[in-house]
C-alpha cells in the first residue's frame, strides 16, 4: 500500500510538472503545417505557456526528421540542434542536412525554463516545393486557346482603353484529365498555378477553401502556384483532375466598368500532381497536350466588371471520372512564367451575412441590406424557369428611388446568372468581388412573367486575406468601439493577396497603405508572411534605374499629372520601410537583408 502511494504522488508530481509548462504553436516559415515552403533554411517558432509567474525559458532543441515514426521515438534522421542555451523561440533556423524537393519533415522542440521545468512539444511538419524548374517534370502550361501576339496590351491601359479594341471578350475554359492510381495511397499533393485565377476540382469537388488563388503578382516577373494536400481527395482506382479559370488581372476584358484594359494572355494552367505510395513508389501527373479542354458556363469573367454564368451550359460530372469528353477539344501549349511557391496565406471567404431588410422597388426587383459594408460576393438560391435570368448589382450607397448606387465605386459592375430551371439553384461569382453593403436583384424574365422566378434566398460572402487575428480592442467607451470597428473593416475590405486602396473602384496596391497602417495592421493580424509576399512584389517591380512605383503589382502605369503618381517617394519608400517593419515586428532579418542588397 506504502508502495502505491509513492508511485501515485509521483505520477502526479510529473503531470503537475507538464501542465506547469507547455510548448504551444509551433510554426515552421511562420505558418503551422505550411505546404510548398520554397527556403533552403526554414524558420522555427513557438510559444510557451505555464501556470507558473515570471517564466523564462533557457534553453530548447529541436529536432528534425522525415519520418514522424521516427521523431516519436525521438530519432532526428535530419537535424538535431543539441541543447543551446537560449530565451529565444523566435527566428531559429534550420541547420541540418540539405532539404529535398516535395518532401515532407516533421519537427518538434524541447525546452528548459527558469523553473527547472522541462517540457516537449508535439510534433509539427512542413512540405518543400518545387525548388528548381526541373521539379515540375517536365509540365507545360496549356490553354483552351492563345492570344496573339498583336492583341497583348501590357502595360495595361488606364481607363477603357482604345475604342477599336472592342469589348475583347474571351473563353473562360474548363480543362480535365483522368488518371488511375493502382496502389494503396500515402500521400497526393497538387502544385497548381492557374492564371488568372483557379478553381481546382478533384473528382468533382473542389479542393480547398482558397477564393481568387492565386495571389496578384507582377506576371513578367513572377506568378505563384499553389500547393494542396489532396491526399482525401485522391482514390484508388481512377480519377478525374479538373480546373477552371478566371481573367483575374490577368486578362481585362473591354466592356463594362474597369479601371484599366489589360492583357497578358488569355487563362492558362500548369499542374504536377504527385501520388506516393505506401510502398515507395510514387507517380506523377502533369499537364502537358493529353488534356482537353471546353468552354465553361462562365461566360462573362471581369474583376472589375462582374461575372456572368449561363447555368443551362453546365456539363455534370465535368471534373468526375468516366465523363464523355470526346466533343471537347485537345489543350494549346502556352507560354511559360517564372513560378514561385505562394507561401502568404490564402483569401477566403471569412464571414456569412443575412439580409436585415429587404425592399421591393418594383415588380420584380429587390433590394437587401446587409447592414455592413464589406469586400466580397453575393450568393443566391433562386428557383425558376429555365432561360429566365436574375441581374444582381453590388453598391455602398442607394439612390433616393431606393435603387444601389455605383457612381463612387465602378459602374457598372454587376453578376448575371442564368437558370437551367431545376428545383432550387445555389450560385456565387467565382473570379471576381466588389465592396458593397446592398445588393440589388432583378429578374429578367425570357418573357413578359416576371413572377414565374423567385429569390428563395440571399447572403453577403465576406472576403479577404485569411491571416490570423492576434489582437483586438473593446473598451468602456462606445464611440471609440465603433471607431475601432469601422477602422478594421476597412483593413478587412483591403487586405487580399495585396493590401488594397478600395474594394470597388480601384483594387491597386498603392504601398502608403502598408506603412501608413502597418501599426494597425500588425497589432490585429498576422501579417508576417503576406508582408513577405509584399516585399518580394517589391523587388520584382523595381525599375532598373531604382524607381518604385507607387502601385504594386503594377498592372497600368498612372504617368498622367506629370507622372507623380508614379513616381513619389511617400509612396515608393516603402521599399524600405516593409522590410524594416518586418524586422521591428517580427525580428525578421532575411526582407531586410534582401531589400537593402
Amino acid at each position: 500500500m506504502k508502495r502505491l502511494l509513492i508511485i501515485t504522488s509521483l505520477f502526479f508530481s510529473i503531470k503537475n510538472v507538464q501542465a506547469q509548462l507547455q510548448v504551444t504553436n509551433l510554426r515552421c516559415e511562420y505558418s503551422t503545417h505550411p505546404l510548398g515552403v520554397e527556403t533552403a533554411a526554414p524558420h522555427f517558432s513557438w510559444q510557451l505557456q505555464s501556470t507558473q509567474k515570471n517564466v523564462l525559458q533557457t534553453a530548447y532543441k529541436v529536432i528534425v526528421s522525415d519520418d514522424s515514426l521516427l521523431l516519436k521515438k525521438g530519432t532526428a534522421n535530419t537535424w538535431n540542434s543539441n541543447r543551446v542555451q537560449s530565451a529565444a523561440s523566435i527566428q531559429i533556423q534550420y541547420a541540418g542536412k540539405k532539404l529535398q524537393s516535395v518532401k515532407k519533415y516533421f519537427w518538434k522542440v524541447q525546452v528548459w525554463d527558469n523553473k527547472g521545468n522541462v517540457a516537449e512539444s508535439g510534433i509539427a511538419y512542413w512540405q518543400m516545393g518545387l525548388l528548381k524548374e526541373a521539379d515540375w517534370s517536365n509540365a507545360k502550361w496549356i490553354a483552351y486557346e492563345n492570344l496573339p501576339d498583336s492583341m497583348r496590351i501590357v502595360p495595361a491601359e488606364h481607363g477603357n482603353g482604345k475604342k477599336e479594341w472592342g469589348k475583347r471578350p474571351n473563353v473562360l475554359p474548363l480543362l480535365r484529365k483522368e488518371f488511375t492510381a493502382d496502389k494503396k495511397i500515402k500521400q497526393a499533393t497538387a502544385f497548381v498555378c492557374g492564371l488568372g485565377q483557379f478553381e481546382l476540382n478533384i473528382n468533382g469537388e473542389k479542393v480547398g477553401e482558397h477564393f481568387l488563388d492565386p495571389g496578384w503578382t507582377k506576371y513578367a516577373k513572377q506568378a505563384q502556384y499553389i500547393t494542396f494536400d489532396i491526399t482525401e481527395n485522391v482514390k484508388t482506382g481512377v480519377n478525374a483532375i479538373g480546373v477552371m479559370l478566371g481573367n483575374g488581372f490577368y486578362y481585362i476584358p473591354g466592356e463594362r466598368y474597369r479601371k484599366m484594359t489589360g492583357a497578358n494572355g488569355y487563362p492558362k494552367v500548369i499542374a504536377r500532381i504527385l501520388i506516393e505510395y505506401a510502398d515507395g513508389t510514387v507517380q506523377t501527373i502533369i499537364s502537358d497536350e493529353s488534356w482537353k479542354t471546353a468552354p465553361s458556363p462562365i461566360t462573362y469573367s471581369s474583376l472589375y466588371g462582374g461575372e456572368n454564368y449561363d447555368a443551362r451550359l453546365e456539363q455534370q460530372g465535368w471534373s468526375e471520372p468516366g465523363f464523355d469528353d470526346r466533343n471537347w477539344k485537345n489543350v494549346v501549349i502556352a507560354s511559360p512564367h517564372k513560378l514561385v511557391s505562394q507561401s502568404a496565406p490564402a483569401v477566403k471567404v471569412m464571414q456569412q451575412f443575412e439580409p436585415v431588410k429587404a425592399t421591393q422597388i418594383n415588380t420584380g426587383i429587390w433590394v437587401y441590406d446587409f447592414s455592413q459594408n464589406m469586400s466580397g460576393i453575393p450568393g443566391v438560391n433562386v428557383q425558376g424557369r429555365r432561360g429566365d435570368t436574375i441581374k444582381i448589382t453590388p453598391a455602398e450607397l442607394l439612390k433616393e428611388d431606393g435603387t444601389v448606387n455605383q457612381k463612387a465605386t465602378g459602374s457598372s459592375s454587376y453578376y448575371l446568372y442564368v437558370l437551367k430551371g431545376d428545383l432550387e439553384e445555389v450560385w456565387q461569382p467565382r473570379f471576381t468581388y466588389y465592396g458593397f453593403r446592398y445588393v440589388q436583384i432583378e429578374v429578367l424574365p425570357k418573357d413578359n412573367d416576371s413572377t414565374a422566378t423567385k429569390i428563395i434566398a440571399i447572403k453577403a460572402l465576406h472576403t479577404r486575406n485569411s491571416a490570423a487575428t492576434t489582437g483586438n480592442f473593446v473598451c468602456s467607451n462606445k464611440l471609440f468601439n465603433k471607431t475601432y470597428s469601422l477602422i478594421k473593416w476597412a483593413i478587412n475590405s483591403n487586405m487580399q493577396s495585396v493590401f488594397t486602396d478600395c474594394p470597388h473602384r480601384e483594387r491597386l496596391g498603392w504601398q502608403e497603405q502598408l506603412h501608413l497602417m502597418g501599426n494597425a495592421l500588425q497589432h490585429t493580424y498576422d501579417i508576417h508572411s503576406l508582408g513577405k509576399k509584399i516585399t518580394a512584389d517589391i523587388r520584382a517591380e523595381q525599375n532598373e534605374n531604382g524607381l518604385i512605383p507607387s502601385t504594386i503589382p503594377e498592372y497600368t502605369e498612372m504617368h498622367f499629372a506629370d507622372g507623380y503618381f508614379r513616381d513619389s517617394p511617400e509612396w515608393g519608400s516603402n521599399v524600405v520601410i516593409m522590410p524594416w517593419n518586418l524586422y521591428r515586428w517580427y525580428g525578421d532579418k532575411e526582407e531586410l537583408k534582401k531589400n537593402y542588397l
